[in-house]
């Protein structure tokens, strides 16, 4: 699937959540699907969880 196609599918599953549930519900499956893309780049390897620690602890830069 290309980006453009994975876009409209989350587009359409929180339009739908927010017709059918209302904003708290909207708004917590837009959370819950950011909580899991940023498991799903720390699986894979993406993200530099010791660098990005330190970064938020001052310790190093981001870059």
């Amino acid at each position: 699937m290309n980006a453009s196609t994975i876009g409209a599918a989350v587009g359409a599953v929180l339009a739908l959540t927010w017709v059918a549930f209302g904003f708290w519900a909207f708004l917590f499956v837009g959370l819950a699907m950011l909580a899991g893309l940023g498991v799903g780049r720390l699986v894979r390897g993406d993200i530099d969880l010791h660098g990005l620690v330190q970064a938020l602890q001052g310790r190093r830069t981001s870059s």
